[in-house]
């Protein structure tokens, strides 16, 4: 049985192929918009844009178990047919930046209902049970809900662990649940007890899987983990005994695991099959009969690169995979987010492969007028209308500050560019200011936001100095909260190199040095070559604190000798007084 569905990993954008048949992808691109696309036909299937898209940027998705749906008027069927019914993929579940998860039916081409109010942070995961209407959900916030879909509302909501939850997987029995940030547990759902826990990744465990369809007794369930930064697929066994603090067979990889399906083994005779796209963009092939430890690390049996048709060949990524039904076939979603391109029945039967493709030529987007549902939200005037930037952010102006009046085609009004927005910025006096100009939108933190990773990636001192003159601790910190994660470690080796230039432009940079470690100390202590990376910057505050003991005793010198000397001049200037007025000591 393949593994349906699945949450997307922290790692790239959420991106699945519908379970069983595999006859749709459903992708979240940047900008904000769920496109699903139709695998037979190669075509959009439908597009759907959340009414909060800016601010609720779609983070995890995952199909439902398959359903019988109503697609709309049908005839009275016949006693011979009524039993011939056929179960399609319908609902869909999107976790979203906001706390949010959104339940998605491809049948009704609309959002089928919103689960809110549960969770204070972001949504990481979501895992559908296999049997009955629930969904459960793990956040930032620490916590995992179980929703009732026929209700809406969350029926048990409990704390999985210190760590944020990054990752969900229910068992085929619908009696087990996995939860993992950097550690694994496994929760008796009938419960909500803990059963087992297993320790063994350094970094958060992006990927929860079961391997084995078979029940705990007996030692034959196995589930498998992939983590952050890790190039090892790491497979669990669920003993009776509980001696099961070890992996015990292990996959290797180029690189951290993206996407991963797999048809998983129902007894000791059948082989688990298991396909890996990595972050470099690989696919893996492995297959394996889990009957105990392994010591060495599997290598795969097939590996696939997809690359262009130009002289100096370039990379094509791989998306996503779906095994097929022999075991030589797979399905493969390659290309970008947006567009993907979408092979079906691909032979994997060499030990390295290599495809060539013309992506260019092969994009050509085509929409199915008759099953295309797009959805864009309405404004109304109690609505606010965010401001692009990260995702995440959530900075709302009111909808006067842009205008009444809708813009017409061949009007004069136009956007503002970013050098006409450096030269608006005041740092000091953004928030002080009240006579701007009328039309034009304050600059809110997303925007110092934006600015910050334009400079970073573009290296533009000038765009850089402009940021870096805001004096202000709430600002900062906000404007560095909204800083995507690939843009941390940038941030930190700027404040590196003007930490030792000029002794003001230190201090401020102290501020920011405060702020990128009280927001973002979880992602720098998950990166695994963290002390080369910050090699300098260790090395200037251990020189630092050793000086700043030496110039505590100078102070501390300094000040008794400046009490001193005003004791002395004291002592002088009345002996002075007292002279020239005769007055005797």
């Amino acid at each position: 049985m393949a593994a349906d569905g699945g949450s997307a990993s922290l790692v790239g954008l959420p991106c699945v192929f519908s379970p069983k048949s595999r006859q749709f992808l459903a992708l979240c691109a940047q900008d904000g918009r769920l496109r699903i696309w139709d695998t037979d036909s190669k075509t959009l299937h439908q597009e759907y844009v959340p009414s909060a898209h800016l601010s609720a940027t779609c983070t995890c998705i995952a199909w439902g178990p398959c359903r019988t749906v109503k697609e709309g008027p049908q005839r009275k069927k016949r006693k011979s047919e009524a039993v011939q019914v056929e179960e399609k993929a319908d609902l869909l579940a999107m976790g979203t930046a906001a706390g949010t998860v959104l339940i998605y039916s491809t049948a009704k081409g609309a959002l089928h209902c919103t689960l809110d109010g549960g969770h204070s942070g972001e949504v990481n995961c979501v895992q559908w049970h296999p049997q009955d209407a629930l969904l459960y959900s793990g956040s930032e916030d620490t916590q995992i809900i179980e929703w009732d879909l026929q209700t809406g509302k969350s029926r048990c909501k409990w704390k999985a662990d210190r760590a944020a939850v990054t990752s969900l997987c229910v068992s085929p029995d619908g009696k087990l649940l996995l939860s993992a940030g950097h550690i694994i547990k496994m929760w008796d759902l009938a419960t909500k007890e803990l059963y087992r826990k297993f320790t063994g990744h350094s970094t958060a465990v992006t990927t929860l899987c079961f391997a084995t369809t078979r029940p705990p007794d007996g030692n034959g369930l196995y589930f498998l983990s992939g983590a952050a930064y890790d190039r090892l697929l790491s497979v669990w066994q669920v003993r009776d005994d509980g001696k099961d603090k070890n992996s015990v067979v292990s996959f290797t990889l180029t690189d951290e695991p993206q996407h991963i399906d797999l048809y998983s083994s129902n007894s000791k005779e059948e082989a688990m099959r298991l396909a890996v796209v990595c972050k470099d963009g690989q696919l893996h092939l492995f297959e394996h009969f889990l009957n105990g430890p392994c010591k060495k690390p599997l290598s795969p049996s097939c590996t696939v690169q997809m690359s262009g048709v130009e002289d100096s060949p370039v990379p094509i990524p791989l998306l996503a995979t779906a095994l097929g039904t022999d075991a030589q076939s797979v399905m493969l979603a390659y290309g970008n987010h947006i567009q993907p391109v979408m092979e079906r029945e691909v032979n994997a039967s060499d030990r390295h492969i290599c495809l060539t493709r013309d992506v260019k030529t092969t994009l050509s987007l085509s929409v199915g007028a008759n099953v295309s549902k797009v959805k864009t939200p309405l404004v109304n005037g109690k609505s606010k209308v965010l401001v692009p930037g990260l995702p995440g952010h959530q900075a709302p102006i009111t909808l006067t500050s842009l205008g009444s009046e809708k813009r017409k085609l061949g009007s004069n009004a136009k956007e503002m560019t970013i050098e006409e927005r450096l030269e608006e910025i005041d740092l000091s006096t953004v928030s002080a200011r009240k006579d701007q100009v009328k039309g034009l939108p304050s600059l809110q933190m997303d925007n110092f936001a934006v600015l910050l990773v334009q400079g970073l990636e573009s290296e533009d001192a000038e765009i850089l100095n402009k940021v870096f003159q805001n004096k202000k601790d709430v600002q900062i910190k906000k404007t560095v909260a909204r800083l995507p994660l690939p843009a941390v470690l940038p941030l930190v080796n700027q404040i590196t190199k003007r930490l030792q230039g000029h002794p003001s432009a230190a201090i401020l940079m102290v501020r920011w040095l405060k702020a990128v470690l009280v927001q973002h100390t979880s992602y720098l202590s998950s990166l695994p070559d963290l002390v080369n990376q910050l090699g300098v910057l260790y090395h200037m505050i251990e020189s630092r604190v050793k000086m700043f003991h030496r110039l505590t005793k100078l102070n501390g010198k300094l000040l008794l000798l400046i009490t001193q000397v005003c004791a002395l001049c004291t002592e002088l200037c009345t002996l002075a007084f007292c002279t020239q007025t005769g007055i005797s000591l």
